[in-house]
């Protein structure tokens, strides 16, 4: 117990502080960095509850698609981020109101107790023995059963997000020639073949 407890400090200790540093850092490639830290220690504390599954799809999925993604693309565009800090003041009222929500949710559910006695009673029912049902299997009962239309509404945030991520980084530069492929389905045979006699002793 002492050793699972030490290793609890630990992972948490280094989660909370990666968090950290993930929006104090002033260069956005160690910002990805710690965040796969984050994401590593994260796992750690999922193997210690003993979801192995959660940590390996956190592992997997998040360490290595998407911040690894991220990484490539914070390396590969060409992003003034000094530019971007400029309009910091300008959108810090919003920032504050959205970390205020924030806070005010985080209040409610560290007061779940006295706001709902019945929480209680909902985390004390009886959990079917793990020789009966996996980790996998649980999971898939609760996300599909109780929270299914949650799930889908988390699908439609991170559709939201791409198209947003997408639309910010578009940009319109001269000079580069596109590919418009309306114009080349549409296009008539005359205006791309030349048919050409060529006589015997006159090619090139």
């Amino acid at each position: 117990m002492i050793v699972q407890a030490l290793a609890f400090y630990l992972f948490a200790a280094v989660a909370v502080a990666s968090g950290v540093m993930v929006i104090s850092a002033r260069n956005p490639v160690h910002s990805v960095l710690f965040l796969i830290l984050a994401f590593f220690n994260s796992a750690g504390l999922f193997v210690l509850m003993g979801a192995e599954f959660l940590a390996m799809i956190l592992v997997v999925v998040y360490v290595g698609a998407v911040a690894v993604l991220f990484l490539f693309v914070v390396m590969m565009l060409d992003v003034n981020f000094a530019e971007l800090r400029q309009g910091f003041l300008q959108y810090l009222p919003i920032g504050a109101l959205i970390g205020i929500v924030l806070l005010a949710e985080l209040v409610l559910v560290l007061g779940a107790w006295v706001i709902a006695p019945e929480a209680q009673s909902v985390a004390q029912a009886p959990v079917p023995s793990p020789d009966l049902v996996t980790n996998t299997e649980a999971l898939g009962q609760i996300v599909y059963t109780r929270y299914a239309y949650l799930f889908q509404a988390s699908g439609l945030v991170l559709l939201v997000a791409m198209i947003g991520a997408i639309v910010l980084t578009l940009r319109q530069r001269p000079g580069v020639r596109r590919q418009r492929i309306g114009d080349q389905v549409h296009r008539r045979r005359e205006e791309v073949l030349a048919i050409r006699k060529v006589g015997t002793g006159e090619g090139v």
